[in-house]
């Protein structure tokens, strides 16, 4: 049996076009070589062995704004150097996010997509993982042989998924060759923090996905929920049924899209929601410990700037949090200025900032701040050096370096105990599994920010019309699937 040479790269992103932060190559961690390989443990599987897996690039940064054009040049560039290099190949593995927006530019995957195309020609196999909050135009569905996504938001199943999609490719190398793809796109574009699979609608909705992809003639099947901060007209929601007999992924692909379309009104947030003073007031008379709040208009894991200061401002004239004897943790404000200064001071110095708003000032500018320094860390992987600024009971997490809060261990490096804590306010959507976990009661707050959960006062431009929620007396679409 001949070994087959597949390749591995990547850029991965999802970035706000309502954010004024700019991603450029800085926050990319980039792999190559045995490192990249160490990335994909599944390599080591049966299926994986008799494989020359050759790695090229990958790139993948935390959720921000719009990627520089500098930025895209050169990391794009080097994906397509490299894979000019890298001789013959039988496939190639993409693991994309798939919501990676670069200034001046649109619909950056499928260029990317059909740039590699052009090099590795017509016959080798080209296999997508993607999240379910990616994009998926026509032309990117056409550049690619197999595409898939994730079934799980929070996103339990990222590694299953690029398995799959791994395992597929080789699969189709080995027999079958290129499967058929049925796309439909459904003109409806939610947040994550409304489309979550715990809950129903979704829940139910993806279930279904699995028995799709159980029917004799299919290969696999996704739904993707797209993504609702970036203004291309791309973004909507997705559905792909690949599989050798046509009649029957035409047929469930629409099925799985009329299912969507059907629920759009049903989808809701994950957690009641209110205004952040709203949530605070709920927070505090409340008896459930520790109770957290989601500061989501600002969530750096959906794209979000990190610094907006809106928030910031309102606890600090929140008496009930800082004049009382709650303790209450605030994870976090990125602010690099403000954490020199802090660490010259040192523990137990009191200094005085203006925190935040640097970068995304459209809600608050920044918040001046007269604080005690109450713990320094200075080896954190992703934050660089984080300090807690006391306040009353308000210890406020700030960052050199933009970084989510979503694991208790993130806490405990700087002397925090959230469990211990009366309330928990992160800059977060949805809750990731531990912090879910943790909480024994939770609100999301419609605070202001690039993320921000209102769709409607963002100002969307680019998207196709009409669109649910933004049209939401729109006719029937026709949900009508094309072949690729």
């Amino acid at each position: 049996m001949k070994k087959l040479r597949i390749g591995i790269t990547g850029i991965a992103i999802e970035s706000s076009t309502f954010s004024p932060h700019r991603s450029t190559v800085d926050d990319f961690r980039v792999l190559r070589g045995s490192d990249l390989l160490a990335r994909y443990d599944f390599l080591d599987a049966d299926w994986a062995r008799d494989v020359e897996w050759v790695p090229l690039v990958d790139a993948r940064s935390l959720p921000g704004g719009a990627v520089t054009e500098e930025a895209y040049a050169e990391l794009s560039g080097e994906i397509l150097d490299r894979l000019r290099s890298a001789g013959e190949l039988d496939g190639l593995f993409f693991d994309i996010h798939g919501a990676m927006s670069v200034v001046g530019r649109s619909d950056v995957e499928a260029s990317l997509a059909q740039e590699i195309r052009s090099i590795v020609g017509p016959d080798v196999l080209v296999s997508a993982s993607m999240d379910l909050h990616g994009n998926v135009s026509r032309e990117l569905v056409s550049a690619l042989d197999l595409i898939t996504c994730y079934r799980m938001a929070p996103h339990e199943d990222a590694w299953e998924t690029r398995e799959r999609a791994a395992r597929n490719l080789v699969a189709r190398l080995r027999s079958g060759g290129r499967p058929k793809k049925a796309w439909v796109q459904v003109p409806v574009l939610l947040p994550g923090e409304k489309t979550s699979t715990r809950l129903e609608p979704a829940k139910s909705i993806y279930a279904a996905v699995d028995d799709v992809e159980a029917l004799d003639g299919v290969l696999d099947a996704a739904i993707w929920v797209g993504y609702a901060w970036a203004d291309e007209p791309r973004c909507q929601a997705a559905v792909v049924v690949m599989g050798d007999d046509v009649s029957v992924i035409t047929k469930e692909a629409e099925y799985l899209a009329q299912s969507y379309w059907d629920a759009r009104h049903d989808f809701a947030f994950v957690a009641p929601t209110g205004t952040l003073k709203e949530c605070l007031t709920q927070a505090v008379t409340s008896t459930s410990r520790p109770f957290f709040i989601s500061d989501s208009g600002d969530n750096p894991t959906a794209g979000g700037a990190g610094d907006t200061s809106w928030s910031l401002d309102v606890l600090l004239n929140t008496p009930a949090i800082v004049d009382s004897s709650l303790t209450t943790l605030y994870a976090a404000i990125v602010d690099p200025e403000a954490v020199a200064t802090a660490v010259a001071a040192g523990v137990g110095a009191t200094i005085s900032v203006e925190l935040g708003g640097k970068v995304d000032s459209g809600p608050h500018g920044p918040v001046a701040l007269t604080a005690q320094v109450a713990a320094i860390g200075t080896d954190d992987p992703v934050a660089g050096t984080a300090v807690a600024l006391a306040v009353g009971g308000l210890r406020v997490i700030v960052t050199a370096r933009r970084k989510p809060y979503h694991l208790e261990s993130d806490f405990h490096a700087l002397g925090l105990h959230p469990r211990e804590a009366d309330v928990v306010i992160v800059k977060i959507g949805y809750l990731e599994p531990e912090l879910y976990d943790m909480a024994a009661d939770w609100l999301l707050a419609l605070t202001p920010g690039g993320v921000d959960q209102d769709l409607l006062r963002l100002g969307h431009s680019g998207i196709v019309r009409p669109m649910f929620p933004f049209d939401p007396d729109m006719a029937a679409p026709s949900l009508t699937s094309e072949v690729f």
